[in-house]
């Protein structure tokens, strides 16, 4: 029990130092149970709805549910009812990945391509605790099939299709550990090593591991779409007609998939306060923050997102898998947890779960009143001089200025306050942008700085109307081995659309020269051949939010 202890308190300090009021009182508010009724009273017996349980160290405070889990039997949903908990699986997943590191059946620090030798070698070592914290790299998974025009929740994904597909990735999308960029591919990997480390299949692995010991009784992986599981609520997205169906129709998982109850979740989250499982060991990898090349910390964990909320101590995670929410979290000093499941896609799981934590935490936890910045009085012939389209150096991502009513507008951002004669804030935020002196007669080169992180450049560049002649400079075909699909593209009343098998249509919209919006694929940038980039084009790339620059080769 001393040793315990003693792993506890290294735990704690891994945790942002907050100046917190004391715990708890040992009752919650008088009105709880009224004032969470109010939250969820939109869900009702024509509706989907979810299920609720707050605890405070091993006291059930709350335990309810509201809306229906079944709309077509008349099935009401209750505190037992098993619904997808989304990425909240992700914690689950590291925490295999710890127990065999404890087991020395791996190390976290090991090159994943020791156990996945099909993983091209990218000349830098990536490690499984790169994947554990999204410092991988790697492309996700789902987003490269959803350029080829299978997204998920169109086809019943395998693991076998994962690994495939991460197979085929010519490269990452940075150096591992150089930023923080959410994808689910290393969490569906980490279940693939589990399963060949340990000899036994991830969910029985789980089962016998995590499950059973902690007595999570109705808590499952979706390894099997098909299975029957009895008392689990469908899950449904709504819309103009009403609500529909939607359901995770794939077996991958161990990025998500996980079918459980907000009991059990409340037992799970206690085992990481208490380290009945694992132990001290345990608990402190679980909790130890990533670390990128730089020296800066993240505020992820091993599938936990750690760092303050409203001035209190926060352990937590929110999942989202087709038309299920999840919401998990833990607040240390307060001994407090709120676990949440809903069954219908419409929910914000983190705006809803920390409604439910706000009233258990009281006066404990206080938002942040942050300042507006004192503002800078500019002419407004300068601040109109800034207006226009600018790039991000990097990434190449368009981003805009507008100036009307005597005010600067970044598209997107919002409103910008001037604090100086050269530089602008996003409101009470650290995001800040500063206007270099620009050339005679031109706009200025922007550099946007936000707290630690690094500074983002952005290089004015002059709108692109293209015309016929120059839009047919990009008509072709374009083949991704990344992706395996080809995009033929053509000009059809002057614009530029992109066909895909059997029936995709895509519109290209204009935003600077050879960069354009494409809806399904994001932005798309074209290539050309020649050192300064003025002859034909040869390449074009896709940039989305967990892929960059997946390159299409030009083969006619």
């Amino acid at each position: 029990m001393k040793n315990l202890r003693v792993g506890l308190a290294r735990i704690l300090l891994v945790l942002p130092a907050l100046a917190v009021p004391a715990a708890l009182a040992g009752q919650a508010p008088a009105d709880a149970v009224q004032r969470v009724d109010r939250l969820f009273e939109r869900w009702t017996k024509q509706t989907p709805g979810c299920a609720v349980a707050v605890a405070q160290g091993t006291k059930t405070l709350l335990s309810r549910a509201w809306g229906m889990a079944d709309l077509e039997h008349d099935i009401a949903n209750t505190p037992g009812t098993i619904f997808e908990s989304g990425s909240v699986a992700k914690q689950f997943t590291s925490a295999a990945i710890v127990l065999l590191s404890l087991d020395g059946k791996l190390a976290l620090e090991d090159d994943v391509r020791k156990y996945l030798p099909e993983l091209p070698a990218y000349g830098r070592t990536l490690t499984i605790r790169h994947m554990m914290t999204h410092t991988s790299g790697l492309r996700d998974w789902g987003s490269v099939a959803g350029i080829a025009g299978w997204p998920r929740g169109q086809r019943a994904h395998t693991h076998a299709h994962v690994i495939d597909i991460v197979s085929r990735q010519r490269a990452l999308n940075f150096t591992p550990g150089y930023e923080y960029s959410y994808s689910n591919t290393g969490y569906n990997l980490l279940a693939v090593i589990v399963s060949r480390v340990s000899g036994t299949s991830f969910a029985e692995f789980s089962r016998r591991r995590l499950f059973e010991p902690l007595g999570m009784k109705d808590t499952q992986w979706r390894d099997d779409f098909t299975r029957i599981v009895r008392g689990r609520a469908q899950a449904y997205s709504g819309g103009q007609n009403g609500f529909s169906i939607d359901m995770p129709f794939e077996y991958v998982h161990g990025n998500g998939g996980l079918l459980t109850t907000v009991g059990d979740l409340l037992i799970w989250t206690r085992n990481l306060e208490t380290g009945q499982v694992g132990g001290p060991a345990f608990l402190e990898a679980m909790h130890r923050v990533g670390v990128l090349n730089d020296g800066r910390k993240i505020s992820y964990a091993s599938g936990l997102m750690i760092g303050p909320y409203n001035g209190v101590r926060e352990v937590s995670h929110t999942g989202s898998t087709a038309g299920y929410r999840a919401f998990l979290a833990r607040y240390p000093d307060q001994q407090l947890s709120v676990a949440l499941l809903c069954n219908v896609g419409s929910v914000n799981p983190g705006q809803l779960g920390h409604q439910v934590a706000d009233i258990y935490l009281g006066n404990a936890a206080r938002p942040a009143r942050p300042q507006p910045p004192q503002p800078f009085s500019v002419p407004a012939d300068r601040l109109a001089a800034r207006a226009g389209l600018y790039r991000e150096t990097g990434s190449g991502e368009p981003f805009r200025l507008v100036f009307a009513d005597g005010a600067l507008r970044a598209q997107p951002g919002g409103a910008l306050t001037p604090v100086s004669a050269d530089a602008a804030q996003f409101g009470a935020t650290a995001r800040r942008l500063t206007f270099e002196t620009p050339a005679a007669g031109g706009r200025p080169r922007i550099r946007e700085s936000n707290g630690d992180a690094p500074v983002v450049v952005y290089d004015p560049v002059p709108e692109f109307t293209p015309t016929a002649e120059e839009l047919a400079a990009y008509a072709g075909e374009y083949h991704s081995p990344d992706a395996e699909t080809t995009l033929v593209l053509s000009v059809e009343n002057g614009q530029l659309i992109a066909f895909r098998r059997p029936d995709t249509r895509i519109r290209f919209t204009p935003v600077y020269r050879d960069a354009f919006e494409a809806q399904q694929l994001g932005l798309v940038r074209f290539y050309r051949a020649g050192l300064a980039g003025g002859g034909g084009v040869t390449q074009m790339s896709v940039r989305q939010a967990r892929v960059y620059d997946l390159r299409f080769d030009r083969v006619r």
